[in-house]
């Protein structure tokens, strides 16, 4: 596999460790907020989870194809329109998931969905700065160890 390329594989991995820990933050947190049981919070965050890691694959999938990882490092301003993007696509599903899910008003689920999208734009842009950084010295890792037992040989 190249450096560059990413396989579906990765890309499935890539969605479900993010969304682990997203439920792991938001389930208890809005739980909390929003004076609702957690097991019920924890389902609508699996719902939600499951939709955005569908969602992150295709996303992702799209976005590698205007911005390869061939391109060189993704700046600053590339990783916000990465995070804006996804985030704005996911609002647009999530609204009325929510408001079936919680038996709540478009726009109080709108109002909720407004909380879940500030720390999904930090979260997003956090996460995928940490994964590619950690992505990218496995495979510095993974060359040098090729490289050390072929000269080994």
């Amino acid at each position: 596999m190249s450096v560059n390329k990413k396989s579906l594989r990765e890309r499935i991995f890539h969605a479900v460790c993010f969304e682990v820990i997203a439920i792991a933050i938001t389930a208890p947190i809005s739980a909390l907020m929003l004076g609702r049981s957690i097991l019920e919070m924890g389902s609508v965050a699996i719902i939600l989870s499951t939709i955005a890691m569908i969602l992150n694959v295709v996303y992702n999938m799209i976005f590698d194809y205007f911005w390869p990882l061939s391109k060189g490092p993704r700046s600053t301003v590339i990783r916000v329109i990465h995070a804006i993007g996804f985030e704005l696509s996911f609002v647009i599903i999530g609204i009325p998931v929510i408001a079936l899910l919680l038996n709540m008003t478009l726009f109080n689920a709108f109002m909720l969905e407004i909380g879940f999208f500030t720390f999904f734009l930090f979260y997003t842009y956090i996460y995928n700065l940490v994964y590619d950084k950690l992505r990218e010295r496995w495979f510095a890792a993974r060359a040098d160890a090729v490289v050390t037992e072929m000269r080994n040989k």
